[in-house]
């Protein structure tokens, strides 16, 4: 019985991390001034939960990914 509450609490738990966490998609990556060393690409995607276009730059030194909101 102990085992079924804490595994329901575990559940729980897990859905609400993952809420606050893995909801964050791309948008640690995002802003309004290019960094330096990224390249921009043909690459856009269009955010479903706001409509906003998005840019992607590309750094070939790191590979990481940068998305700059076009109007």
């Amino acid at each position: 019985m102990i085992f079924y509450i804490l595994f329901q609490l575990g559940i729980i738990i897990l859905a609400i991390v993952s809420y606050f966490v893995w909801d964050k998609r791309y948008k640690k990556s995002q802003g309004f001034k290019i960094p330096e060393g990224y390249v921009r690409t043909e690459e856009v995607n269009i955010d479903p939960k706001t409509g906003c276009k998005l840019r992607v730059y590309y750094n070939p030194n790191t590979g990481k990914r940068f998305y700059h909101e076009e109007s």
